[in-house]
Order: C-alpha cells, then sequence, then structure tokens
C-alpha cells in the first residue's frame, strides 16, 4: 500500500494544501490518521486519474526500449543540450546540431567534442547534403519572431520567421519523424492563428502532425514544475503505418530534495559552484520568508518596501520573494534566480540558487559543464528542455521508428559518414549564403 503525504497529493493534483485541507473539513478527502502520521492511500486516490496512471504506470518498461538499429538525428535552436542529452540517452545518434549562441554552443562542444556543432544563424545553413539520410529532426524553434503580414493576412505567410527555417530544413532533409517543442502559450498565441500556420506548413511540406500535447515536466522524474509543448510529424508516405504512444508518468512527484540532495535521483548532494547573490536589504527581507512562503508572508510593513507600486495591483504575484520549499518541486527555473519577479531563493540559505542546483533541478548530470559568463550559464540552463522529460519523450520516439521501421525498412547511413569536417561544413554554409545572394 502506497502512502501519500498531503504534499505529495498537493503537488500531483497541483492544488494548494489548503484546498485538500478544506475537502478533509467537507468529507470529500479524508485522510487516514495514525497517532500523528496523517496520510493517503491508492483506495482513498482512485477516483483521481493522475493517481490512477501513478499506479499504472509503464515507466520502467518504456525505459527500456532500444533502437531497433541507428536512428540519425538533426537538432536546430539546440541550446546548452538538454533536449539532445535526453535523446541521445534515449538512443538517438547526433548527426548535426546548430546553436546560434556562442556561449551555449561551446558548451555543447565542451561536453561532446565528438558532436558535429555548428554556431550560427541557422538561416546560413545548407540541409540538403543530408537529404534523405536522416531518420529524426528536432529543435525548439523561437515563436517571437511571428507577427502580422503587411496585406493582413495574420500568420498566412511563415516566410522570415524561425519557423520558417525550422521547416525549410525538415523540406531539405525530409527525415521520417520530426520533433518541435515550445513553451505553451504558443497554443494561445494569438488567439491560436500562430498554431493554425504552424500545423498549415506541416500539412504543406507533406508531414502528418500528431496531436500536440503539453508535458508538464513533474510527471516525469523532473523536480520541477514546468510545462513544455511537444509537436510530433512523421513523413505522409509513412503515415499508415506507426505506432505512437506519449510516454507514461513516472509513480511519482519528485522535488526539490529529490534534486539537491543524495537519493533517487543522484548518488550525491549537489556540487557547490558560483551563482549570483543579493544585496544585503534584499537579503534581509528574504531571511523573513519561510520555505514555500513569499512576499504575502512578510510584515505588511516590509511588504510595502519590497512590492512598492505592484503592492497596489491585483494579481497574486506569487514568484515576488519566493523562497523555494524542500518538500515540493521547483517553480519554473527562469533565465536568472534573481530576478525580482520570480524569485528562486534556496530553501535554506538567503541565496538565489546556484549553477549546479539549477542545473540538478533542469537534471543535468554533474559532469555537464556549462560555458560562458555567469549570467549566461544560467540563462542557457534556463532555457533547456528538462533531459529526463526529454529521455522519456525520446523513448517514445525510439519506439515509433521502430514501428516505422518494422514495416518500411530502409537504406541506413552509418553516423560516421554524416558526420563532417570543418572544411565540408564550410561548404554547407557557403552553398547557403550562395542561394542567398541569388534570392
Amino acid at each position: 500500500m502506497n502512502k501519500y503525504s498531503i504534499t505529495q497529493v498537493s503537488n500531483s493534483l497541483g492544488l494548494s494544501q489548503a484546498i485538500i485541507t478544506g475537502w478533509e473539513k467537507s468529507g470529500k478527502l479524508v485522510p487516514i490518521r495514525n497517532g500523528e502520521e496523517v496520510y493517503y492511500t491508492d483506495e482513498l486516490l482512485q477516483h483521481f486519474d493522475i493517481f490512477k496512471q501513478f499506479k499504472n504506470s509503464i515507466w520502467e518498461q518504456e525505459q527500456k526500449i532500444e533502437p531497433s538499429r541507428d536512428y540519425t538525428s538533426i537538432e536546430l535552436f539546440a541550446g546548452a543540450g538538454g533536449l539532445a542529452l535526453g535523446l541521445e540517452q534515449a538512443g538517438f545518434k547526433v548527426a548535426l546540431l546548430n546553436e546560434m549562441d556562442k556561449h551555449a554552443g561551446n558548451t555543447l562542444k565542451l561536453n561532446r567534442p565528438d558532436w558535429n556543432v555548428t554556431i550560427g544563424d541557422v538561416t546560413g545553413l545548407d540541409f540538403s547534403h543530408f537529404k534523405d539520410k536522416i531518420d529524426f529532426l528536432s529543435g525548439g524553434f523561437p515563436c517571437q519572431a511571428f507577427s502580422y503580414a503587411g496585406n493582413k493576412q495574420g500568420f498566412g505567410d511563415t516566410r522570415g520567421t524561425l519557423f520558417f527555417e525550422f521547416a525549410r530544413a525538415i523540406e531539405e532533409v525530409r527525415p521520417r519523424v520530426f520533433l518541435a517543442e515550445n513553451v505553451r502559450g504558443l497554443l494561445n498565441h494569438e488567439n491560436g492563428r500562430t498554431i493554425e500556420t504552424i500545423k498549415h506548413k506541416i500539412k504543406e511540406i507533406g508531414y502528418t502532425l500528431i496531436e500536440p500535447e503539453v508535458l508538464k515536466a513533474i510527471y516525469y522524474r523532473v523536480p520541477q514544475k514546468r510545462e513544455r509543448l511537444f509537436l510530433i510529424g512523421i513523413r505522409n508516405d509513412l503515415a499508415d503505418s506507426y505506432t505512437f504512444t506519449w510516454p507514461s508518468k513516472f509513480n511519482r512527484v519528485m522535488t526539490l530534495k529529490d534534486a539537491l540532495k543524495k537519493g533517487e535521483l543522484f548518488n550525491c548532494d549537489v556540487p557547490e559552484s558560483k551563482g549570483q547573490t543579493y544585496p544585503q536589504r534584499k537579503k534581509e527581507i528574504l531571511d523573513l520568508v519561510h520555505p514555500g512562503g513569499y512576499w504575502r508572508d512578510l510584515p505588511d510593513k516590509i511588504q510595502r518596501e519590497y512590492m512598492k507600486k505592484s503592492y497596489f495591483l491585483g494579481g497574486g504575484k506569487t514568484g515576488m520573494a519566493r523562497r523555494l520549499s524542500w518538500y515540493e518541486p521547483s517553480l519554473t527555473l527562469t533565465c536568472s534566480p534573481a530576478q525580482k519577479q520570480t524569485e528562486r531563493c534556496h530553501p535554506e540559505k538567503t541565496r538565489p540558487l546556484t549553477v549546479r542546483e539549477y542545473a540538478r533541478i533542469q537534471t543535468f548530470p554533474d559532469n555537464w559543464a556549462f560555458s560562458g559568463p555567469l549570467t549566461s550559464q544560467y540563462k542557457q540552463i534556463g532555457n533547456a528542455v528538462p533531459t529526463n522529460l526529454a529521455k522519456a519523450v525520446g523513448k517514445s520516439l525510439i519506439a515509433l521508428l521502430n514501428s516505422l521501421e518494422k514495416n518500411n525498412p530502409t537504406i541506413t547511413y552509418p553516423i560516421e559518414n554524416l558526420n563532417h569536417s570543418p572544411q565540408q561544413m564550410n561548404f554547407l554554409w557557403e552553398k547557403r549564403a550562395k542561394y542567398l545572394a541569388k534570392s
């Protein structure tokens, strides 16, 4: 019999402990009390779908999925490698990664010298050399570049956006499957017109889109309340013979303690590393906040001092003066742990989270180093896809490719034949430059 504390129930359902306590008073959900011990059981929670999924999880079986052959991949907008590393752990063999930011690109090179990493604007890279030689293409294209076309057709024209470059790469490579990931907000961006344009373009370039899914990282062995939108497309000539299921949820929700202390996720406490610091007055104020608390837990006089004009505005602003709790998942990491609107204060020490603490929460392994100045390292980690989430999705993608391979075996290209020398990569940049010069 599994026992769940009120904190675990709260984390799993995404509801406050106050709501769950209220359910006890109303008789909706009454915990078992055994002396000082208070807990909930599977039987009490069986009508909640998420606990049914925990109980019936096949996570362990899915983690054993292996590719039926080497599946080669290309990744664009690779960042610091959270997605690429998770996909590698799932079984993919990287043929090419592209990243524009030099510090993130250097992070990739630092950790995987054997990866074929190109640093530069994706618009300048030609992919036609890889046509029909790559199984899988992935990337988290930025959606901020979308804007209304001059002819007032909304998002009917994707030219000039980074999604267009992502779609161009798919057209030039013709992978069997692609994966695009983005923020949840993309679904509602410009009242849904952006996602409709994306779907239309995917259909136009010859791919069948599996219905997009928003995955909550906390259900995939990630100690963080982070959500990512995933879009998976299958080339039309293969779309009648595939099997795909989204990954099963892990059997419990991980917390900050799982991230920073020795346990199930990591075999040692988090290593020491560099981190930002608070100004003295800010530290004095945050010293008053208990673990899991935020600005509303301060004395009213201090609230007014800290919040200034925001004190009189509506909304909870729960990220302000926020101290994390050992017994809850971290809030979504941002590109800086010390921004006033999005505090991520350590649960015991009054300081922002360090770089390695940030990395642990994103489930990067401790041996994954980050290149560049401190601010860039935080940005790289904050923008990453959590590695464990990427691996879970990657296992489902491996299973998908296995099902395609069974029904549609194809000529394979060994990874060593797809990795290019610097001279060959220069040729791919130059080829694209000549094309752009003519157009």
